[in-house]
């Protein structure tokens, strides 16, 4: 039976962004997908979560904000 990659505790993860300023924890070993940038090199998933946790503060899409600031 296969594993969800996006749920192994001990496996090796990035963190990507895309356009919107959205913040994804994503397996090192699946290939990046388009439109993401990677901002974390591979590490833990614990590092990658914590890298969220500290850069992703406002959960809003960029052109939600700027649409709210005129």
């Amino acid at each position: 039976m296969a594993t969800n990659p996006f749920e192994d505790a001990d496996g090796r993860y990035v963190v990507l962004v895309n356009d919107e300023g959205q913040h994804s924890l994503w397996p090192a070993r699946i290939e990046q997908p388009a439109g993401w940038e990677l901002v974390k090199e591979e590490s833990g998933k614990q590092e990658c979560m914590e890298f969220i946790e500290a850069n992703w503060t406002d959960m809003r899409p960029r052109s939600v904000v700027a649409a709210l600031a005129g």
